[in-house]
């Protein structure tokens, strides 16, 4: 999987979990429609009258979630803009979309702005498997920031980590436990029972 696969799984759900925060920094989550994606860009649009649309433009930083059926679970981060162009995308749109002819009829369309997350962090998670494998991928030149835990040279190769690890993600390497992050389900049970606190968050 990378970046491109993932937007166009988050296409073909079509129906994501959006979230943003409002005036009072209070979060809020709604169903919204993944309307086009292209050239690793997501598109979607919303009424200048919603609640939604005064979050974006207050602050446009979103959190994009979505469940497969089969339980791989897709998360993007990112800032959501307004395009520049918006008749042409709001045409495009109902081209790809035609339902949205039944919901905004004729000129009632032009109340919809249309918006596009063209950088962000998108993260993939697949639980049905054993271990669980997750992977993370940036977008538009976006960075990847470490996550997760990680195991210090100050390791005294007790394994008691790797006793504990629900996902035997823990391996040892000269002489000291490491961290498959790919497998890591980020639980923090290591962590948590290091006798010498050799295990740190990233």
């Amino acid at each position: 999987m990378n970046a491109k696969e993932l937007l166009l799984v988050l296409r073909e759900i079509k129906d994501v979990s959006f979230s943003s925060v409002d005036k009072n920094t209070n979060p809020k989550c709604r169903i919204i429609d993944v309307m086009l994606v292209e050239d690793e860009k997501l598109y979607f649009l919303t009424a200048r009258g919603k609640d939604f649309y005064k979050e974006l433009m207050a602050n446009n930083k979103v959190a994009v979630t979505a469940l497969t059926e089969n339980f791989e679970s897709i998360r993007l981060e990112g800032k959501a803009n307004k395009v520049g162009d918006n008749k042409y995308y709001l045409d495009k749109i109902f081209e790809c979309n035609p339902v949205m002819n039944e919901v905004y009829p004729g000129d009632s369309r032009d109340i919809l702005d249309v918006f596009c997350i063209d950088k962000g962090i998108i993260e993939y998670f697949d639980l049905s498997k054993h271990p669980i494998y997750r992977e993370t991928f940036s977008f538009g030149g976006e960075k990847i920031k470490d996550k997760g835990y990680f195991i210090n040279e100050t390791c005294i190769n007790c394994k008691k980590c790797f006793n504990l690890c629900p996902q035997s993600a823990i391996y040892e390497l000269n002489g000291i436990m490491n961290i498959k992050n790919e497998n890591c389900l980020h639980c923090g049970l290591c962590y948590e029972n290091c006798p010498v606190k050799a295990v740190e968050r990233w």
